[in-house]
C-alpha cells in the first residue's frame, strides 16, 4: 500500500515552498516521522517526515520545484522494507556491471546516504572537510549531526574519509593549466530571494534615513566582567551585551512610541508591547527570530531566549512562529567585525538599530584625552513616520542607558 507524502501547512500566509533537498532516495527504507525531504520557505527550512514506516517510492516533486501546501511530494510504500532489498539487488548488480569505474564516488554516497540523515548545511560541511559522517557522534535531536559536531570533528581530524586520498591522485597528475576562470551558477534559495525582495521593497516604499551616535561601553563591560560568573551560575546562560541593549531599547521605545509603530494604509498602528527581532546568522542566511514582550522580560530571560534562537538557527530548527511578527529589530554586525553600517528596516517595521564592534578610541572626558571602548550605533528609520527629533531622542536614550546601566535597574 502506497501512502502519499504531501506538503504540510507551513504557517500563516505561507502558501508555497521550494523543494530544497531529498534526504532519502527511492528504494531506501524510512521510519515513521523520519525526515525525508527539506522544503525551503520564505523564512525557514522545513523537514517533511515520512507519514509511515516503509520504503520511499516514486518522487513526484524534484529538487528546485515550487510546490503549494497540500501538493503531492512522493509515495511511501508501507511494509515494503523487508522485501525491497532482494528485489533491488539484481538492479543494483546490473548497475555496478554497467558502471565499474568510479570507486571514489561510492564512499561519498555512503557518507551522504545510508542510515544518516544530514541537513543541507551539515552535508555541505562534511564534503568540504572530507569527513566520514558515520565516524562522527551526533549531539542533535535523535543523534543527528549538527554543524558544531562536524566543525569539532574537522578540528580533531578524527573522521577523515579514507577514500578521498586516492581520488585526488589523478587530479594532481594533470598538467598545470594556469589560473582558473571557472564560473558556477547556483540558484538563489527561496530565503535569499525573499530577503532580496523585502530589502528592495523597503528601499522603494520607505523614506529611509539613518542617524548615528557612539556609546562608551566602559560601564557595561565592567558590570559584565564583575557579574558574568555569578550570572551564569544562577541562570545557566552567559551574560552578553544583547541583554543590556534589548532592555535599553525597550525603555526607549516606551518613551518614543513612534519608533515602535508601523504604517498600514493611511493609518499609524502604535504597539504597546515590544516584540524585538534579533538578527541571527544561520547556515542558509540571516534570519530574524522575535523576542516576544521583551519589555516584560529580565536580562536573564532575554539572554536565554537569544541563546536558544542561536542554537536553533545552527541546527536549522527555527520555526515560522519563531520569526512571525516583530515591532523593532536589533542587528549586531559587530560580532563579524563591522565598524559602521547603515542597516535597512525590516518591513512593516519602521526602525532598526545597528550595533557594531567595540574598539578603543581616544575621547575627551573632563578636558582630558583618554582611551575608552567605544561602539558606533546606527538607527535607520522610516522618515514618513519618525521625525529626526524622535530618532535622535531615541538613540540618545539608548546611549544614556548603556553608558549608565543603573538606569536600567531604576527604570530611568
Amino acid at each position: 500500500m502506497a501512502t502519499e507524502v504531501k506538503v504540510p501547512t507551513l504557517g500563516e500566509s505561507v502558501t508555497e515552498a521550494t523543494v530544497g533537498q531529498w534526504l532519502k532516495k527511492p528504494g531506501e527504507a524510512v521510519k515513521a516521522d523520519e525526515p525525508i525531504v527539506s522544503l525551503e520557505t520564505d523564512k525557514v527550512a522545513v523537514d517533511v517526515p515520512a507519514p509511515v514506516a516503509g520504503v520511499l517510492g516514486d518522487i513526484v516533486a524534484k529538487e528546485g520545484d515550487t510546490v503549494e501546501v497540500g501538493a503531492l511530494l512522493a509515495y511511501v510504500n508501507e511494509g515494503a522494507a523487508a522485501g525491497a532489498a532482494p528485489a533491488a539487488a539484481p538492479a543494483a548488480a546490473k548497475a555496478e556491471a554497467a558502471a565499474p569505474a568510479p570507486a571514489a564516488s561510492a564512499p561519498a554516497d555512503d557518507e551522504e546516504g545510508g542510515n544518516l540523515t544530514l541537513s543541507p548545511a551539515v552535508r555541505r560541511l562534511v564534503l568540504e572537510h572530507g569527513l566520514d559522517p558515520s565516524k562522527i557522534k551526533g549531539t542533535g535531536k535523535d543523534g543527528r549531526l549538527t554543524k558544531d559536531d562536524v566543525v569539532a570533528a574537522a578540528a580533531a581530524g578524527t573522521a577523515k574519509a579514507a577514500a578521498l586520498a586516492p581520488a585526488a591522485a589523478p587530479a594532481a597528475a594533470a598538467p598545470a593549466a594556469g589560473p582558473s576562470r571557472a564560473q558556477e551558477r547556483v540558484k538563489m534559495t527561496r530565503l535569499r530571494q525573499t530577503v532580496a525582495k523585502r530589502l528592495k521593497e523597503a528601499q522603494n516604499n520607505a523614506a529611509l534615513l539613518t542617524t548615528y551616535n557612539d556609546v562608551d561601553m566602559t560601564n557595561v563591560i565592567e558590570a559584565r566582567a564583575k557579574y558574568k560568573d555569578l550570572f551564569e551560575k544562577k541562570h545557566g546562560v552567559r551574560l552578553g551585551f544583547m541583554g543590556f541593549f534589548t532592555k535599553a531599547v525597550c525603555m526607549a521605545l516606551r518613551d518614543i512610541p513612534g519608533v515602535n509603530a508601523q504604517i498600514e494604509g493611511d493609518e499609524i498602528v502604535y504597539n504597546d508591547f515590544a516584540d524585538i527581532s534579533v538578527a541571527v546568522s544561520a547556515p542558509n542566511g540571516l534570519v530574524v527570530p522575535v523576542i516576544r514582550n521583551a519589555e516584560s522580560l529580565s536580562v536573564a530571560d532575554i539572554e536565554k531566549t537569544i541563546g536558544n534562537f542561536g542554537k536553533k538557527a545552527k541546527e536549522g530548527t527555527l520555526t515560522m512562529e519563531d520569526m512571525k511578527g516583530g515591532t523593532f529589530t536589533i542587528s549586531n554586525g559587530g560580532v563579524f567585525g563591522s565598524l559602521l553600517s547603515s542597516p535597512i528596516i525590516n518591513p512593516p517595521q519602521s526602525a532598526v538599530l545597528g550595533l557594531h564592534r567595540i574598539e578603543d578610541r581616544p575621547v575627551v572626558r573632563d578636558g582630558q584625552i583618554v582611551i575608552r571602548p567605544m561602539m558606533y550605533l546606527a538607527l535607520s528609520y522610516d522618515h514618513r513616520l519618525i521625525d529626526g527629533r524622535e530618532a535622535v531622542t531615541f538613540l540618545v536614550a539608548v546611549k544614556n542607558a548603556i553608558e549608565d546601566p543603573t538606569r536600567l535597574l531604576i527604570d530611568l
